[in-house]
């Protein structure tokens, strides 16, 4: 994406998509933001960046608007097509599970996404935030937004976030796939497994951050059972139910004299244990079955 100034969306009604895809921008480049119609010049100057309206998508141009394009074309939004300009777009379908639902719902309406979605029209209204409600109100509210009014620096802390979480989960993914071990829950080579990530120094903020995804990118959401990974507040480690498969309950640990804490819905427990051999005896006495 090129270097730009300023950012334009279209006036009226605010949508998620024009609001998240004014959010990275503001996170790439702390400029303000105008409420109007484009005119021609502003399609042409590449140092403003026209978004969700103009007919126009050329990246080149910094024009990323979608509503010119065929009526059979795959739903995509304002947000996809700068995600896209950022090299981020693919990495964002595979983090950011609602991002599909908000390409349908902004290209094909309430309906048609419930449908794709396989859930009643009804779930779409319940799901409803009052959150996003309010700040789609207020960006609709203004003709411009510029650095200094609460609603432009909380649009910039949101692109903020969203960018740091795919930059950093790729890396994130990076690091567990060189460092992870799978380890068979049974004698079987067919049965459950134990995604275990050792303690590596430094240790992560997060230690237990980017497995789920991980375990879903390698296609093992199927196979792993638990995961085991380094538990930040001690020197120990954690063991969890992956998306809550019945094939561990960590309440049959609850008098293991190394096991500090066991949930009493059987899902999380915390172990002072250090060595493997320890850790897989625990998981064997949490095994199911």
């Amino acid at each position: 994406m090129s270097p730009f100034t300023t950012i334009l969306t279209h006036p009226g009604s605010a949508h998620k998509d024009d609001f998240l895809a004014s959010c990275v921008l503001l996170a790439q480049s702390p400029a303000p933001i105008f409420r109007r119609e484009p005119t021609p010049e502003d399609i042409a100057d590449a140092g403003i960046v026209v978004v969700d309206v103009g007919d126009s998508h050329d990246p080149a141009l910094n024009n990323f608007d979608h509503h010119h394009l065929p009526d059979d074309a795959d739903p995509v939004c304002a947000l996809s097509l700068v995600l896209k300009a950022l090299d981020l777009y693919e990495d964002a379908r595979s983090f950011c599970d609602w991002l599909e639902p908000a390409e349908w719902f902004d290209c094909r309406g309430a309906n048609a996404t419930a449908k794709f979605l396989n859930v009643p029209r009804d779930a779409v209204n319940q799901l409803y935030s009052p959150i996003d409600g309010t700040l789609l109100r207020c960006f609709a509210a203004g003709t411009h937004h510029v650095a200094g009014e609460p609603l432009w620096e909380m649009m910039r802390q949101v692109g903020l976030d969203l960018l740091n979480y795919l930059r950093s989960l790729r890396s994130r993914l990076t690091f567990i796939g060189k460092h992870a071990e799978l380890w068979n829950l049974d004698a079987s080579e067919d049965g459950p497994q134990v995604l275990f990530l050792p303690r590596t120094d430094p240790l992560p903020t997060e230690p237990s951050s980017g497995l789920d995804r991980y375990i879903v990118e390698q296609g093992l959401n199927d196979r792993v059972a638990a995961t085991v990974s380094p538990d930040r507040r001690g020197v120990g480690y954690g063991l969890s139910r992956h998306r809550d498969n019945p094939a561990v309950d960590f309440t049959r640990l609850t008098d293991e004299s190394d096991v500090h804490f066991a949930h009493k819905r059987g899902f999380v427990a915390k172990s002072s244990a250090t060595d493997p051999q320890r850790l897989r005896e625990l998981l064997q006495l949490a095994r199911v079955g």
